[in-house]
């Protein structure tokens, strides 16, 4: 037995940290053969459905890597390859699918003493397919440029995450150097490039969706109620000791004002420029930015692919939570513009934990890691990252909102079967913002049917200057919603 273990220690030295130092040549053959000797193991959804799988071959590299999933899930697997290593989860969880990872030690000295061959462990993501799918092909039916991610609020749990465009991995794991050549330079061009994660590397100005935010910073601080008229509802407004203006969509007055006010909830439900402007002045920038820490900006999560932090001002030692240029750079912060920046995921994170009343759970990715024979080595748990982002109260008048924003978000893909609580947001950006189609959001949740999703557009299609969120993301997230819930 003593000798069996001196054996594995020795094999683990030379897979793990002989390998390490060769690793330093990319092309090192030898390496290369080797690591290709071992059956890399099987990446798969929720269900079971294999979106990465290797099969053997007769050429000196033993194994192929294939991806059954495809474009839709690339975001999600990565890929694997000769030339280029390895991205997205087929880096991240790199040794459990290589079978070297300290989990599935017990493994690998059963298969020393057994002689069987080594093979790598199967991991089992938290992709739902049937949203994954689906939020990909609404997206790309309209020739979309975007990104979509559906949360299970009450556990963290990724039901799915794509963006458009997107790549096959399938030809990254040929063993043809031209062919890898080709698939590489394919999904490397353009802007996004296809290999780009959107979901969680991408951070866009998130427009009226971030009013959420504010509105949960003035709830919380008790500024302002949920329906009593305190807010302008002005066309425009001059940023304070400016000569800019702000304005509302098309410049007109905030419906349902009285006497030249609205309520909170009405300027959500009409996403009113304007009143959440002023609000988030009333509000102040110090509360603004702790409350938009509490949501998790300005983290950098592992999930376990890496996750660009999301923003509230520029960069800075490190830190991007500070809201710039005094009061007109809060103005303009408080309707997600600026220098506020989120990522797709962030932006679902925050309409997930409105729907969990105000606990914001770790994103996961991970389901459980599995041996070779699929028996569970390792399941994951549910992780909270903020027990109270705010009181279940604050959460419900949020939805509430939601709610009432939904009825003026479209009608496209809407069943009448299924309650969402929602909000749109329309974001300029650009050196000519007027003249540039904006980025379109849709954040989204079914109360009390443990699905939040976030979809962001941002080009593509018939669309123009004057596309809206509600226009453009709506769709792609009803879609993902109905296909949840069978709608």
């Amino acid at each position: 037995m003593v000798m069996m273990v001196a054996l594995l220690a020795n094999d683990t030295y030379v897979q793990v940290i002989e390998a390490h130092s060769l690793a330093t040549n990319s092309r090192n053959q030898r390496r290369l053969i080797n690591e290709y000797a071992t059956q890399r193991g099987m990446i798969m959804a929720a269900n079971g459905q294999v979106l990465a799988t290797s099969v053997a071959t007769d050429d000196a590299f033993r194994f192929l890597r294939q991806y059954p999933g495809g474009a839709p899930y690339a975001d999600v697997t990565g890929y694997y390859s000769l030339n280029y290593g390895a991205g997205g989860i087929e880096n991240a969880e790199n040794t459990v699918l290589d079978g070297t990872d300290d989990k599935l030690f017990v493994q690998r000295l059963s298969d020393l003493i057994t002689g069987r061959n080594h093979q790598g462990g199967n991991l089992q993501l938290t992709i739902e397919p049937k949203i994954q799918q689906a939020a990909y092909d609404t997206l790309t039916k309209n020739g979309f440029t975007g990104a979509a991610v559906a949360i299970q609020p009450s556990t963290g749990q990724i039901l799915a995450m794509t963006s458009t465009p997107s790549y096959d991995p399938t030809g990254l794991g040929s063993h043809d150097n031209a062919a890898q050549t080709k698939a590489w330079t394919s999904a490397n061009a353009g802007d996004p490039a296809p290999m780009f994660n959107q979901p969680v590397n991408a951070a866009y100005q998130p427009g009226s969706t971030f009013k959420l935010v504010v509105a949960a910073a003035a709830l919380s601080n008790h500024v302002a109620d949920e329906n009593t008229p305190s807010l302008p509802a002005d066309p425009k407004i001059t940023l304070p000791g400016t000569s800019a203006t702000l304005s509302n969509f098309d410049n007109e007055t905030c419906p349902g004002s009285v006497n030249g006010q609205v309520s909170m909830k009405t300027a959500i439900a009409y996403s009113c420029n304007t009143a959440f402007a002023s609000l988030a002045g009333k509000v102040g920038a110090p509360a603004l930015s702790a409350e938009a820490a509490k949501f998790g900006f300005g983290q950098r999560l592992s999930i376990p692919l890496g996750v660009t932090p999301s923003c509230v001002g520029p960069a800075a030692g490190g830190n991007c939570m500070n809201i710039p240029n005094g009061t007109p750079g809060l103005y303009q912060s408080g309707i997600g513009q600026l220098d506020v920046q989120e990522t797709p995921l962030q932006d679902a994170l925050i309409a997930a934990t409105i729907a969990n009343g105000g606990k914001e759970m770790y994103p996961q990715l991970v389901k459980s890691i599995l041996g070779p024979d699929l028996s569970t080595i390792q399941g994951f748990s549910p992780k909270v990252l903020n027990d109270e982002v705010m009181s279940g109260d604050v959460a419900n008048q949020l939805t509430d909102m939601m709610l009432a924003a939904e009825q003026h978000a479209g009608t496209a893909n809407k069943n009448p079967n299924i309650q969402i609580a929602a909000k749109t947001g329309t974001a300029e950006h650009g050196t000519n913002p007027k003249d540039t189609q904006p980025y379109g959001w849709y954040v989204a949740f079914a109360p009390h049917r443990d699905i939040a999703v976030a979809v962001v557009v941002t080009a593509g299609g018939t669309l123009d200057a004057a596309t809206v969120g509600a226009k453009v993301a709506g769709p792609v997230g009803r879609a993902m919603i109905n296909a949840a819930l069978g709608g």
